[in-house]
């Protein structure tokens, strides 16, 4: 399908709960840092975002530099997005379904755990569509997404760490059943960025999957 553009000052796609999307910001150095980002949504509310501590995208944010919001399908780029640091030429992702150019303002802020966050409202400006598919449920790519959640907890003070492994073997175990040749790379690269299996005792085992991609050819 050929990109077209969407109305002006609208999300390109129906936004609920929570959707996890990836976000570039242009950094001081004139590259577009790649982060993972939840939009948060509520009836009749503006959509909103957080960011945990002093990121590369809060800094960017705060400096009021140009961002896109995307939406995306392959789990190996959220695993590269949220787990690693990614800097593109480009202000999109390779693959990107549809994109969106934000307006951000902070609307509030405050400490957890010893972790500062900064609350911010995002107002989409101008939208694309690049790629109408047919949608899929499965559930490790699923899992895969809660994975890099619970592994970007471990050693912060107000998570149970014990919890957070033993969520990292369920969704690895979630992936070795029910995922395709992707879903098993990205979870590879879960392992590789984060270390969580140093945190299995020698009575518990999970399954484990093969790095066989370029991260960085991702992008």
């Amino acid at each position: 399908m050929t990109a077209q553009s969407a109305d002006s000052g609208h999300w390109p796609i129906p936004l609920v709960g929570i959707t996890e999307s990836v976000v570039t910001t242009l950094g001081p150095n004139n590259k577009w840092n790649v982060a993972a980002l939840g939009l948060h949504t509520e009836p009749g509310e503006p959509v909103t975002a957080t960011t945990w501590g002093r990121t590369r995208t809060w800094r960017n944010f705060t400096e009021e530099r140009p961002a896109t919001i995307q939406f995306i399908s392959d789990p190996r780029i959220f695993v590269a997005a949220a787990l690693s640091v990614i800097e593109i030429d480009a202000s999109t992702v390779a693959n990107a379904h549809a994109w969106v150019d934000i307006e951000i303002r902070s609307v509030a802020d405050g400490q957890r755990g010893g972790t500062q966050w900064e609350e911010w409202e995002i107002t989409p400006v101008d939208a694309t569509v690049s790629d109408l598919t047919v949608p899929i449920i499965n559930r490790a790519n699923n899992a895969v997404i809660e994975a890099t959640v619970a592994a970007s907890r471990l050693d912060v003070d107000v998570y149970d760490t014990d919890v957070l492994v033993d969520r990292l073997v369920h969704h690895a175990e979630v992936t070795d059943r029910c995922g395709g040749p992707h879903a098993c790379e990205a979870f590879a690269g879960v392992d590789e960025l984060t270390g969580w299996r140093s945190y299995l005792d020698d009575d518990t085992a999970a399954p484990t999957f093969d790095l066989t991609y370029d991260r960085n050819e991702l992008f």
